[in-house]
């Protein structure tokens, strides 16, 4: 049984990365675009920290999963003060921090429930 939670809590963090990773994509080039700064430095910027440990994320790499879990606060602080700031794109935000928390609480709790155990071959 505790293989099926790990599963699930995994599942939970990878559904929320993609949908995070979506939302933000598509927030600054289609959705929203900003006609302050650069499409391509909003994206540098917001996009690419996900991208640095998406091939460990992809594969349940625990380590990967750990780091993405304190990536996620970042984008947890962002969502929070651009819902606050920002009354324009309050629905894109908010869904920001609930894709963060997500985000957070799955890849935790599948590092949590990996415990010591070996990496999968």
């Amino acid at each position: 049984m505790p293989h099926l939670k790990t599963t699930h809590y995994y599942w939970l963090a990878l559904s929320a990365f993609l949908g995070l990773f979506s939302l933000l994509m598509l927030w600054h080039t289609v959705l929203a675009p900003s006609t302050r700064f650069s499409i391509a430095l909003l994206l540098l910027l917001n996009v690419t920290p996900l991208l640095i440990p998406l091939r460990g994320m992809l594969d349940g790499d625990k380590k990967s999963c750990a780091w993405i879990a304190y990536l996620s606060l970042f984008y947890f602080i962002q969502g929070a003060i651009e819902c606050y700031a920002n009354a324009d794109e309050r629905g894109y935000a908010a869904l920001e921090v609930f894709l963060s928390l997500q985000l957070f609480f799955g890849a935790a709790f599948y590092v949590r429930a990996l415990g010591h155990t070996p990496p999968h071959a």
